[in-house]
């Protein structure tokens, strides 16, 4: 007996594309882990949801070492999505998939005025080996305090916040990143590559700043800036900060 399918509505496949994390191991593995679990000490939950590809391109590591790091990274809850630049042959079931192809940023649809900061876009990305340099033309204004929890992303250029940023939020803006009251959480400005980029804040006392991938923690900043209204530029690998006047 043959079965007739009269159903005729198709399956829809979407593509979509999101921001992720991505981790570049060196050798000694456990060296680098001590430097990883510090950062995530520094900047709790910093790991926290979000996915993160690991990047093992030169990295000269066996099957048995891959299973291990990712074990290890597994018991500090970081979630990894993909492996990107791994050999073929030290991946193996049960491993997350291979990756390749990835852009150091992706395309995200936000309204070129001004973004719900009850909307927030999620997920950030660490420092790409090698950025793709794209001017920052457009800008965005955040009309209401960004609260605890809430991340802002705009590639595309600025981001300015009427307001202030709380501890445990972030902004992370292409261009950048203008905040007209107290900065307490986190701000990246440059994230794609962007090393003219600057943030500017009324009030000074972030968790963790950032420009083009160089990152500056609050115990490494200047205690004379804390509570002050300051500029922060990047001058080679250094992140340079003045008050304003």
């Amino acid at each position: 007996m043959t079965k007739v399918l009269t159903d005729a509505r198709s399956i829809r496949i979407k593509g979509r594309s999101f921001l992720a994390v991505m981790l570049s191991p060196d050798l000694p593995i456990d060296e680098w882990l001590i430097r990883l679990d510090d950062l995530a000490a520094r900047s709790a939950g910093f790991f926290l949801g979000r996915p993160v590809v690991l990047d093992l391109t030169d990295l000269p590591i066996d099957r048995s070492q891959l299973k291990e790091l990712l074990g290890e990274l597994g018991q500090r809850n970081v979630s990894i999505m993909g492996i990107e630049g791994a050999r073929p042959s030290i991946l193996g079931q049960g491993m997350p998939p291979a990756l390749k192809g990835g852009r150091p940023v992706s395309d995200i649809e936000v309204p070129v005025n001004e973004v719900p900061a009850k909307e927030p876009v999620v997920e950030v990305r660490s420092r790409p080996a090698a950025p793709e340099v794209r001017p920052a033309t457009q800008s965005i204004v955040i009309r209401e305090p960004v609260r605890s929890g809430q991340s802002v992303i705009f590639p595309e250029g600025d981001v300015t916040v009427i307001g202030s940023v709380a501890s445990g939020a972030e902004i992370i803006a292409g261009g950048s990143v203008h905040i007209y009251g107290s900065l307490r959480g986190r701000a990246m400005a440059g994230s794609i590559g962007n090393a003219s980029a600057r943030i500017f804040c009324r009030k000074l006392e972030a968790e963790l700043v950032a420009i083009d991938g160089i990152y500056k923690m609050a115990e490494d900043m200047a205690p004379n800036l804390r509570g002050q209204a300051v500029q922060l530029w990047l001058e080679g690998d250094a992140i340079m900060a003045e008050k304003l006047i």
